[in-house]
């Protein structure tokens, strides 16, 4: 982990009165990595924060070309260490975005899909710049930390915010509060830890997003067939829904375990606080570990729940040849039959964030078609490209496939959700249909 960078990063944050968080467009970078990708030169900002105050007002400067207002001011790219006179420009006549120029070419090339522009309005100036900016490739921890701090969701594109994170919603920071207090006061500190000891199961997790999805859009199943975009239902299930459950339970299960640290550990808040830092240490790693495992297993539980709503016939983690495909539709029996045809059976994996874990697939040869599912939009180009070599079709959320934060949108041999249930399943394989859905 590249703590440095963290700090720095948090350094700057704090040193600022609003931030503006957006995730680029494959447009805002690719400029950068050479002209035969266009001439942008610059990131496109959204209507609202050019509305807001946090950058600075625009003026026309020439009457004859009133559709054009225009800035220039300083800025300070912490990563380079340089001060630049950054442009911003407004063509109202070309829609409501607005060009901002003078950037530090090298920051926005190489980036992957859905990285991060970060920057801040100062509280003080640095120089003569009232405002700070860097990049942040959506691969690194820091991102994944900005993620978290913000509660960043999985249809999040910009944001302006206060440097402070949001705190926990506050009936149930107080419901806590008053609970550990109480318990703390009446020496039975140790009862409510040992209540709290164990995280809630993944299954009972999952099962709890589904539930609050479908409470919240009326549904009675989650049925593929019945929901217009089953891909953006999947993934604001298990990136939205049930990591902020999951959260909630955490902050309970953590809460009490270092507040039984810091009591047992001296007779004082500081001695305690330095006895007691190897296991804060370990109980802050252990949440940071347990985030990162738990979101895999429980986006194949919610697919699983696509498949089985959807009389869809499948074998889950079936064992073959050594190999256990994530689902095998319609069974083990018939992928293994010699006399199949190709189209009688398909392997769908699922994973959350690809990286290079894709390559484990293209490993397993099983003489049909091959599809891989995932709710991450920072797969690069090259990657997708390697996928269609190894005729691997990448299977993701609508809202994926058409943004223009990904590199899904003119991809062959990348479908949405709904594709893959109406022209892959329904369509091409009828018969893994086993009810009418």
């Amino acid at each position: 982990m590249n703590v440095s960078k963290q700090d720095e990063l948090l350094s700057w944050m704090n040193k600022s009165v609003t931030l503006l968080i957006k995730k680029l467009s494959r447009n805002d970078c690719l400029w950068a990595d050479g002209r035969e990708y266009g001439h942008q030169n610059g990131v496109y900002i959204p209507a609202e924060v050019r509305e807001s105050d946090f950058f600075p007002p625009l003026l026309n400067t020439n009457p004859n070309k009133a559709h054009i207002k225009e800035a220039s001011f300083e800025t300070f790219w912490p990563e380079t260490g340089e001060a630049r006179t950054s442009a911003l420009k407004h063509y109202s006549n070309k829609g409501p975005e607005m060009h901002f120029t003078g950037v530090p070419k090298q920051l926005f090339s190489g980036l992957t899909p859905a990285s991060l522009l970060v920057g801040g309005r100062l509280k003080d100036p640095v120089g003569g710049a009232h405002h700070w900016f860097t990049t942040i490739d959506s691969v690194s921890e820091e991102a994944e930390m900005l993620e978290a701090m913000f509660d960043l969701e999985a249809d999040f594109h910009f944001r302006l915010l206060s440097p402070k994170p949001p705190a926990a919603p506050e009936d149930q920071a107080e419901i806590l509060i008053r609970e550990l207090t109480e318990n703390f006061n009446a020496g039975t500190l140790q009862t409510f830890i040992n209540s709290a000891s164990k995280l809630p199961a993944s299954e009972e997790l999952a099962a709890a997003a589904q539930n609050s999805y479908m409470q919240e859009n009326k549904l009675t199943s989650l049925n593929p067939f019945s929901i217009s975009n089953p891909g953006d239902a999947i993934m604001r299930i298990s990136r939205d829904i049930e990591y902020k459950l999951y959260k909630q339970a955490e902050l309970r299960h953590r809460a009490a375990e270092v507040l039984r640290i810091i009591t047992e550990g001296g007779k004082g808040l500081a001695e305690s606080i330095v006895r007691g830092f190897p296991q804060l240490d370990a109980t802050f790693l252990s949440a940071s570990q347990h985030r990162k495992s738990r979101a895999g297993r429980s986006f194949e539980r919610h697919i699983a729940r696509l498949l089985s709503d959807g009389g869809i016939a499948f074998e889950e983690q079936a064992v073959t040849g050594g190999r256990r495909p994530d689902f095998v539709m319609p069974s083990l029996i018939v992928l293994n039959d010699k006399s199949r045809t190709f189209e009688e059976a398909l392997i769908l994996s699922a994973k959350t964030t690809l990286r290079e874990r894709w390559k484990q697939l293209a490993m397993e040869k099983f003489d049909c078609a091959l599809f891989l599912a995932t709710v991450d939009d920072r797969v690069s180009t090259d990657a997708v490209d390697d996928m269609l070599k190894q005729e691997i079709c990448l299977v993701v959320p609508e809202s994926l496939k058409k943004s223009k934060e990904t590199c899904y949108a003119l991809k062959e041999n990348v479908i949405t959700f709904r594709t893959f249930f109406d022209d892959n399943v329904a369509e091409k394989r009828p018969h893994l249909r086993i009810q009418p859905a």
